[in-house]
């Protein structure tokens, strides 16, 4: 049998999905599986052992340029993929909807319109499945390959996971410690609204006494690192990273701890340590805690259908309960 899985971005969302693999392989292990994503996220993928072949295809490129002939030539690629028995989209918008009904296949399947935040989405899908939005996003994706395969496991397989991201690169830096916990900051997300202030984790690191590393992504998350660097001289910011060299990193962390975004659902991946603050966005859908993988978060009501940007309550997680959090987890 011959599958398809159609997760186009962002970061932390595919990692979420990527559990499904070994998942997979275990309970069906003549199935191969091929998997579209973005071009920004191959990294994330290619090194994959459960995973045959990863196609790749570029609508950010095509909306960047505002070319309606490059968005027709990367749709073009998607007919010339397969044939495969089954194609499922894992992502539920408009665009992977459509992506995944363009590729040959004998079914295409999806969760129907009452499970997915662009319900139009549906109509592209052969076959739908029923699983409430609002519920944890890596049982969703665990649910819907249990119904597509009809393979069975129980969700305490997914907090004894394997680690399932794989990196060629030996991160030999002298950003890490030798003598001291090493502990990763990420200052910045995709929205001012998920960050954490500045000042509560250069307060940290004046609480607990480790070797702390800042990572950052963009323009505007390094500005963040280096406000944390001037509150914090003794803090190492990091080089801008590469999604390999990023795995190889948090492969030899003590800690992570920043709020919703990529790399603190690649702590989870790894099962590396790792403390997520939420505020806006709801943190019973968007992580799966574990003995080592701890969410705090605000005391917002949040609404996982339409997150609100202007709610800037990650401001008000006490810096003390992320200081309790980060010692339980370093005497482990």
């Amino acid at each position: 049998m011959k599958i398809a899985i159609v997760k186009l971005s962002a970061l932390g969302d595919i990692v979420h999905a990527m559990v499904v693999l070994q998942f997979i392989t275990k309970y069906n292990p003549i199935i191969e599986i091929d998997w579209i994503v973005e071009e920004s996220y191959k990294e994330l993928l290619e090194l994959n052992p459960d995973i045959q072949n990863v196609h790749v295809i570029d609508i950010k490129k095509a909306r960047h340029k505002k070319s309606i002939y490059l968005l027709l030539s990367e749709l073009k690629k998607m007919r010339k993929l397969g044939p495969y028995d089954l194609v499922i989209d894992l992502q539920g918008l408009m665009k992977s909807a459509l992506i995944a009904r363009l590729i040959p296949s004998i079914t295409t399947l999806g969760f129907n319109k009452f499970s997915i935040r662009e319900s139009l989405a549906s109509i592209f899908y052969n076959k739908t499945f029923d699983y409430g939005y609002d519920e944890n996003v890596i049982e969703r994706n665990c649910a819907l390959i249990k119904y597509a395969l009809e393979i069975k496991f129980s969700n305490d397989k997914i907090e004894n996971k394997l680690a399932f991201l794989h990196s060629n690169y030996s991160y030999l830096n002298s950003n890490l410690s030798n003598t001291k916990k090493n502990i990763i900051l990420v200052p910045g997300a995709s929205h001012k609204s998920k960050c954490y202030p500045i000042l509560n984790l250069a307060k940290l690191t004046t609480m607990l006494d480790a070797n702390y590393i800042i990572i950052w992504g963009s323009k505007k998350e390094k500005v963040l690192a280096d406000e944390l660097k001037i509150l914090s001289p003794n803090v190492k910011v990091c080089e801008k990273l590469s999604i390999n060299q990023l795995i190889s990193l948090i492969s030899n962390i003590n800690l992570v701890i920043g709020p919703d975004t990529g790399p603190t659902h690649m702590a989870w991946a790894l099962n590396v340590a790792s403390i997520t603050l939420f505020g806006p966005t709801p943190g019973y859908r968007n992580c799966y805690t574990t003995k080592i993988n701890i969410a705090i978060e605000s005391k917002s009501t949040v609404n996982p259908f339409k997150i609100d940007k202007n709610d800037l309550s990650i401001k008000d997680i006490d810096i003390h309960d992320v200081f309790r959090a980060a010692q339980k987890l370093l005497k482990q």
